[in-house]
């Protein structure tokens, strides 16, 4: 069985690049695709031109072309992945060209946190960046808190990293679309710390498991409803991995799960949330999913505690 985590990228012999998009895969390598070769794509590699895809038209793509692939997400069959590339793999080089991923490095380097902790994913892990590409920069397992502190005092001196602007933030806003007000998510963001600008370019600080805390996978559960619910958060540990995971005190609902990058990170351990979602029944427990689709509607997560309401 191929072992791969979120945020890693696969290539198929087609040269296909997905995403990762889970820690395991029973049936096949589970994944979203990113990059095709398109004679008229935008982006290059070797010498060959690619196109991007974005959530949905990817989905399109993959029903015309490989609808046996197509589930929840992208399963490519174990015998068509010709490369697993890793986040960790290409930061040694790209701290030497692009002086962006060399700032956040060097902050996460100064602070004690190690270079094989590091990564960048995204358009830079399979080298079709351009110069208006998001640095995704990602830190493995306990050691994301410690640079996600580091971060926030780099962007509080100034200088090369920053934080983000109010116009940064609309942009953010409108292209999640998300089920809260502009106020009340920027109050959510800017609490997270994992946001910021560098060099003139949005990054994002993202967490992926380290190996050790991999243990089970998720189940799929039997919808049985939604619900709107007020909990106690018990354990946020997972909070920004994907999916989120909020272990929570509440008579009925075990946990909630955020598939949805908005609401990751969005409480903290002993905060109460107000959340609204798909009830999911596993086995003997109810769970609370929010982010069934790209852009759920209906679907959030609030941190009452953090609003004081």
């Amino acid at each position: 069985m191929i072992k791969a985590r979120i945020r890693d990228f696969i290539i198929t012999k087609d040269d296909w690049i997905f995403a990762v998009a889970d820690y395991f895969h029973p049936e096949g390598v589970r994944c979203v695709l990113r990059y095709v070769p398109d004679e008229n794509g935008e982006r290059q590699l070797n010498g060959v031109n690619y196109r991007k895809y974005d959530f949905d038209v990817a989905f399109d793509f993959m029903r015309n072309n490989r609808p046996e692939w197509v589930q929840d997400v992208h399963v490519v069959p174990e015998d068509q992945v010709k490369v697993i590339l890793h986040p960790s793999d290409p930061i040694s080089e790209l701290i030497k060209k692009d002086e962006r991923v060399k700032a956040v490095y060097e902050v996460l380097h100064a602070a004690g946190i190690p270079i094989e902790k590091m990564g960048v994913t995204g358009s830079f892990l399979p080298g079709l960046q351009n110069d208006m590409s998001d640095v995704d920069f990602v830190v493995y397992g306990k050691d994301w808190f410690n640079a996600r502190d580091v971060i926030a005092v780099a962007k509080a001196k100034g200088g090369f990293i920053e934080d983000i602007d109010e116009d940064m933030w609309r942009r953010i806003y409108n292209k999640r679309i998300p089920e809260i007000s502009f106020e009340e998510f920027v109050l959510h963001e800017k609490r997270k710390g994992n946001r910021g600008m560098v060099g003139g370019t949005y990054f994002d600080l993202l967490f992926v498991r380290d190996w050790d805390q991999i243990s089970l996978p998720i189940s799929r559960g039997e919808d049985i409803g939604t619900a709107k619910i007020e909990a106690m958060v018990t354990d946020a540990e997972l909070a920004f991995d994907n999916p989120s995971i909020y272990n929570i005190d509440h008579d009925e609902i075990d946990h909630v799960l955020s598939y949805t990058h908005t609401y990751a990170g969005q409480a903290l351990k002993g905060e109460l949330i107000e959340a609204q979602g798909v009830v999911e029944q596993v086995g003997d427990i109810k769970r609370l999913v929010v982010g069934t689709s790209r852009e759920p509607k209906g679907e959030w997560i609030r941190s009452l505690t953090l609003l004081d309401l």
